[in-house]
């Protein structure tokens, strides 16, 4: 019976695994991939000290055609406010909201994380003429594609964080991108681990670009190095989802030698799960979550921390006053994505914020922080 069990777990390990793979082959862009890594090494135009107006190689196109005398009423569709890291985005947002008077109004709806409802939400918004412009950040790549080409028709559009498959928004703003980050993990891996060594990869969802961007650019890596991933699993951002599965290869194989993560909200989870097993620690990649940089300062782990900053939450809404205002913005507003560390882990550590608080908000001189935030 041990020995069909067993069988069996392989199986669906490999079906898993198989899966992701093809699934990544469908998002691989080489020349975006070269681009994200030559990005990293770029400088950023714009004021030193505030990355969330800086821009990577910027295009910057004429936006006189949507100037409209303020206040102005500005609409959020977002994905969803589900897990720590969209709620410290979220939390800056509001923030950021708040520092521009012209904005009278803003509009948000949650689609917790349903591709249907935020469609629904996208056409509620559309048909209550209110807006004047829409900010998008998109569950999924695919399915929000139409909804976003509708809303282009009517009002200009800002997507941010997650993108979709057409250039019709006036500007499409995020981090240098998820190639970078998959990359940069992968990496560290490949130099911390002989040739030869197990690799589990622990993934969010499927069908989002730049989650499977972060995985097409390590897996190809990994295969170079002559690493074995011995899974790629789905683990869908849930802490004990996470330890079950680390749990699951731990058995099957007995050693894992590296943990790599295409986010890290539940990295603590996973080392737990090794822990809890008596197995040594992992070379591990995580995000700037308070927990994780403490658990890492704390047990001293081999690590290292690729960022998708939270401070991306303030810039769709300083280019929605821009575009109202009739300014030149970047049609692919590229900020900085730096990465944490050994070397730099000291000065993200934050002992007066919460344990999901992400270390890059860029919120630490807005209005009511850290309360705000959940900090003291």
């Amino acid at each position: 019976m041990h020995r069909l069990l067993t069988a069996l777990t392989l199986l669906f390990v490999l079906a898993g695994l198989t899966t992701a793979l093809a699934q990544s082959g469908e998002f691989y862009d080489p020349e975006q991939l070269a681009f994200e890594l030559a990005a990293m090494d770029m400088e950023p135009e714009g004021p030193e000290g505030q990355p969330w107006i800086q821009a990577i190689a910027p295009e910057y196109i004429d936006t006189s055609e949507y100037a409209t005398e303020g206040p102005w009423t500005v609409c959020f569709s977002n994905a969803g406010v589900n897990n720590p890291w969209r709620v410290v985005g979220y939390t800056t947002m509001e923030a950021e909201v708040e520092l521009h008077p012209d904005i009278a109004t803003f509009v948000h709806v949650d689609a917790e994380g349903s591709d249907n409802k935020q469609i629904s939400d996208i056409s509620g918004l559309l048909a209550s003429g209110d807006c004047d412009i829409l900010i998008v950040s998109p569950n999924t790549t695919a399915a929000l594609t139409p909804a976003v080409e509708a809303a282009c028709e009517q009002l200009p559009v800002i997507v941010f964080d997650r993108g979709v498959n057409t250039d019709c928004p006036v500007s499409f703003i995020k981090p240098i991108g998820g190639y970078a980050f998959g990359a940069a993990a992968a990496n560290f891996i490949v130099e911390q681990l002989p040739q030869g060594g197990n690799v589990l990869a622990l993934r969010i969802l499927p069908g989002v670009d730049v989650l499977e961007h972060r995985w097409a650019g390590a897996e190809r890596i990994f295969a170079d190095a002559g690493l074995r991933v011995v899974g790629a699993e789905f683990a869908e951002g849930s802490n004990a989802m996470t330890k079950s599965i680390v749990e699951d290869y731990l058995q099957l194989y007995g050693t894992i030698d590296a943990i790599w993560m295409d986010a890290g909200a539940t990295a603590v989870a996973a080392i737990e799960a090794f822990e809890d097993f008596g197995a040594p620690y992992p070379i591990i990649t995580g995000e700037d979550q308070q927990d994780f940089l403490l658990k890492w300062q704390e047990e001293g782990l081999t690590a290292v921390a690729p960022t998708f900053p939270t401070y991306q939450w303030r810039t769709p809404i300083i280019a929605a006053t821009m575009i109202l205002s009739g300014e030149d913005v970047p049609s692919f507003w590229v900020l900085p994505q730096p990465v944490v560390t050994q070397e730099t882990l000291e000065s993200y550590i934050q002992p007066n914020m919460p344990p999901l608080h992400y270390a890059l908000c860029g919120c630490e001189d807005m209005p009511g922080f850290p309360e705000r935030w959940g900090g003291r």
